[in-house]
């Protein structure tokens, strides 16, 4: 009998890190992870079909939107088919037997180094360097042996690389969690939708954004997050990005077309099912 092929899915970074146990939170443990050290690799490696879906972070609860990979989803048109929200939990990893007081460097990636930034504040006389990856930071220093370095990653990179933990749960706030976007190639319809991302375009004018929302509101679609995006190129103009939810699809279908008749460049970035949030 045939071995099942296995579904390729990019990452932003190595095993054991965040992107990846996003992945399988959505896909299950019995998938390859196709490693990218930044978001732009990423997306070249679904767009080349080195794989079959990317998962791209978003958003975090403390640190933000990820304000280029708005751009990325813009210039690339993959479709979103699916979210997950995913706990973040950060650890201070350094070599078995280091203490706190060795450390004269961190390192991790740029959004977990803003989700620890109270606990940074703190430390003095500490070097905190950006890196590609919080799993990549902590595989630095088992390769290296780096005695005075510490690295934020999760508690998997920790056991991975061999790392003691010397600070648990360092993020400024423990309900802290990334949202993560699924994406696929191509048009993809997700059955029993209930979640949709778009962009437009609004004239400059007084009330056009406005005017806009309001047919949302009128025809009882939830907004949970609107993004405005500088449009390259032309100054003072902006991309709205909205991501909206409905009980009912008729009356989803119904204000696209009524909005369709008030924006420019409505695109619709994928239609998909609403994450589960679960907080620990």
């Amino acid at each position: 009998m045939a071995k099942k092929k296995k579904l390729k899915i990019a990452i932003q970074g190595i095993a054991t890190s965040f992107h990846e146990v996003a992945a399988q939170n959505y896909f299950g443990s019995g998938i390859e992870s196709v490693e990218c050290l930044s978001f732009h690799a990423l997306c070249e490696s679904l767009a080349t079909k080195k794989s079959d879906f990317a998962v791209m972070a978003i958003e975090n609860s403390i640190a933000g939107s990820i304000l280029p990979n708005y751009f990325l989803l813009q210039d690339y048109r993959f479709s979103i088919v699916g979210e997950v929200y995913l706990p973040i939990h950060m650890h201070l990893l350094a070599l078995p037997g280091t203490k706190l007081a060795d450390v004269k460097t961190i390192e991790s990636h740029p959004m977990a180094i803003r989700q620890c930034n109270d606990f940074l504040f703190r430390l003095k006389g500490v070097e905190i360097r950006e890196s590609d990856d919080t799993a990549v930071s902590a595989r630095k220093i088992q390769e290296g042996k780096l005695a005075h370095t510490a690295a934020i990653a999760n508690e998997h990179a920790a056991k991975k690389f061999g790392l003691q933990i010397l600070e648990k749960r360092i993020e400024t706030n423990k309900k802290n969690f990334t949202r993560f976007l699924i994406l696929a190639r191509g048009n993809s319809k997700v059955p029993d939708s209930n979640k949709a991302s778009i962009g437009f375009e609004v004239l400059n004018e007084v009330g056009s954004l406005a005017e806009a929302l309001m047919t949302f509101k009128n025809n009882k679609i939830n907004l949970t997050k609107i993004q405005s995006i500088p449009i390259i190129g032309r100054p003072t103009e902006y991309s709205i990005h909205v991501d909206l939810e409905w009980k009912k699809r008729k009356d989803y279908d119904t204000a696209m077309q009524q909005v369709m008749r008030q924006v420019r460049n409505l695109n619709i970035l994928g239609e998909y099912k609403k994450g589960v949030i679960t907080i620990n």
